[in-house]
């Protein structure tokens, strides 16, 4: 639940972004790393992927029941979902999967002599 809400897995008291499409080190309030080894990002990558194919399915399932099959608008909706849905889903999909690498294997500890 904590990933849903874009807060720590760990403790759920800080949020894992710093800003817009930016994601903290480590978590201020209990150290918890989340900018993990190289290569994390691409499950966060593979998640938004997707779910991504998934809205577009959804998306053109509502587009045949709603527009009927010959649609000249069936088209450009799903090209919009597919270009709207990944930028805007993205800070999840990265919570997801931090949340489930907590999940899976607990996070590792921040220590102080670490870069940033």
């Amino acid at each position: 639940l904590r990933g849903l809400r874009l807060r720590c897995p760990v403790c759920g008291l800080s949020s894992v972004f710093q800003r817009p499409f930016k994601v903290r080190h480590h978590c201020p309030a209990c150290g918890a790393l989340f900018q993990r080894e190289e290569g994390f990002f691409v499950g966060a990558i593979m998640v938004n992927v997707v779910v991504t194919e998934g809205a577009v399915m959804f998306a053109f399932m509502l587009c045949l029941l709603a527009l009927g099959g010959n649609s000249e608008w069936t088209l450009p909706v799903l090209f919009a979902v597919a270009l709207l849905f990944p930028v805007a889903f993205y800070h999840h999909a990265w919570s997801l999967w931090l949340s489930g690498d907590h999940i899976l294997e607990k996070l590792p500890k921040h220590l102080k002599g670490d870069s940033e």
